[in-house]
């Protein structure tokens, strides 16, 4: 299959996704999902397919309404689908990031597991597990969770986070594991879970997603693992194409030792930090 099939397969993926929780809104050349229950609110992103060319007022004009409706100004797209997104978000006031958008080369097979440290394991997490309050804090953490984003931040941080978790969050998390709409995996240690990540599939696309690994155990190869064992487990399940999107090239580099290969950039805006 050519790059530019691949890139389409997981555009229309990255349309098909939100519409299984979130109500999709159009807005010109623009789809919004807007959350119907708990969980993560999505983005807005170009509507797959056939579209006007899309300009700074379209990205406006959704901004406002993701403010009426108390949503992320978030916006995400694939750069080869909609090459001309970038510049307009940019001309809207949002902060344009690239990401390293990857797919599970077919000639790399069936990922190898990383060796572990010793007294951590990594394995699929059931949808009753008792952790799942603390497996669910652990990306939080990783990916900078206000007042957990700087040092070694690891499973005091984590606990902090499960403590204060949203009972509604954890439930729908539960049934998406229940729904086999989503398969979570997690890396513990004696102190309990120290990574986790999770993929979702459609239509033979698996997206793996939300690999963290809290601060105080990184660069001991638990990412790769978990990010090993979610490959597995959607090829196993029939999957044919199995894709990511890395924070970075550094982190790019990671990825592409467990058998992905870029083929294109994901793109994310949003307001500016600042």
């Amino acid at each position: 299959m050519r790059t530019y099939e691949v890139i389409e397969r997981i555009d229309a993926f990255c349309d098909a996704v939100p519409r299984r929780r979130a109500r999709a809104c159009e807005h010109g050349p623009l789809v919004l999902f807007i959350p119907t229950g708990p969980g993560w609110p999505y983005y807005a992103r170009p509507r797959h397919g056939a579209r006007p060319r899309i300009t700074a007022a379209d990205i406006r004009a959704v901004r406002a309404r993701q403010r009426e409706l108390i949503i992320p100004e978030s916006f995400e797209w694939i750069e080869q689908t909609a090459p001309e997104m970038a510049a307009a978000a940019s001309e809207a006031g949002l902060d344009v990031q690239p990401h390293p958008l990857m797919v599970l080369s077919a000639l790399s097979g069936v990922p190898a597991a990383p060796a572990l440290p010793a007294g951590v394991t990594v394995r699929a997490v059931a949808p009753e597990d008792p952790e799942l309050d603390r497996i669910w804090a652990v990306p939080a953490v990783a990916f900078g969770h206000p007042g957990t984003a700087t040092g070694e931040a690891g499973p005091a941080e984590r606990d902090k986070i499960a403590a204060d978790h949203d009972g509604g969050t954890i439930e729908m998390l539960r049934e998406r594991l229940r729904s086999g709409h989503s398969v979570l995996a997690a890396a513990f240690g004696p102190d309990g879970p120290l990574a986790a990540g999770s993929c979702q599939a459609v239509d033979g696309i698996a997206e793996i997603t939300g690999v963290g690994v809290l601060p105080s155990s990184r660069r001991q190869g638990l990412g790769a693992a978990i990010t090993a064992l979610l490959a597995r487990d959607a090829l196993d399940r029939g999957v044919h194409t199995v894709f990511l999107s890395a924070s970075d090239d550094v982190v790019a580099r990671v990825y592409a030792r467990t058998g992905f290969r870029e083929i294109g950039t994901a793109m994310i805006a949003e307001p500016s930090a600042g």
